[in-house]
């Protein structure tokens, strides 16, 4: 198995710098917050990279294909936990937003199983870029160029956190659909020809 092309060490880097913006974060300070922010973007921006570069260089592997999503999840997981114990956050979005990330990965497995695959839908991807755009203006905290980025952060992370349940909502539909398709391919045939 493949695991060190730099595709993948890109993907790995973005966990690795996971307890460095925690560490930033966690001073609360307005310098702290700025270099938070910064390193998240970065990192945010290794996912777009990573990608290009996996298709570009045929290095698409079984292992960037877990590693991937899995740092986008942990990057963003764990930034939304230190906003919740900074009370800047509340807790429930959090929940949601976590939740719904480890009930798709579950239903992923049981897909899998099946012998289905459940591809990132178009909603999904709109949902981690919301969710990552949200969370800037929420780490940066303090106003900046006179714009109030605690206020902005917070009513994009309650878009974010819609577009986050509808997008759960059709990975199940989807894979609920299809399995009745598989067990029935000709149910829907015959109905109409009733």
């Amino acid at each position: 198995m493949v695991v060190w092309n730099l595709p993948n060490i890109l993907s790995l880097s973005r966990i690795a710098v996971v307890p460095i913006i925690l560490l930033f974060l966690a001073s609360a300070s307005w310098w702290g917050c700025f270099f938070a922010a910064l390193l998240f973007i970065a990192a945010a921006l290794t996912d777009m990279v990573d990608g290009y570069l996996a298709r570009k260089a045929g290095q698409i592997t079984s292992f960037g294909k877990f590693v991937d999503p899995l740092a986008d999840k942990v990057l963003i997981s764990a930034v939304l936990v230190m906003l919740v114990q900074l009370g800047w956050v509340g807790g429930w979005v959090a929940i949601i937003i976590i939740s719904r990330d480890l009930m798709v990965t579950g239903l992923r497995a049981i897909a899998a199983d099946e012998g289905m695959v459940i591809a990132a839908d178009k909603y999904g991807k709109i949902k981690t870029i919301l969710q990552i755009v949200a969370l800037v203006p929420l780490m940066l905290h303090y106003p900046l160029f006179g714009l109030p980025s605690h206020q902005i952060g917070t009513w994009l992370l309650y878009l974010a956190t819609a577009l986050t349940v509808y997008s759960g909502w059709n990975y199940f539909a989807v894979f609920f659909y299809t399995t009745k398709e598989k067990k029935h391919p000709h149910q829907e045939n015959k109905t109409s020809s009733l």
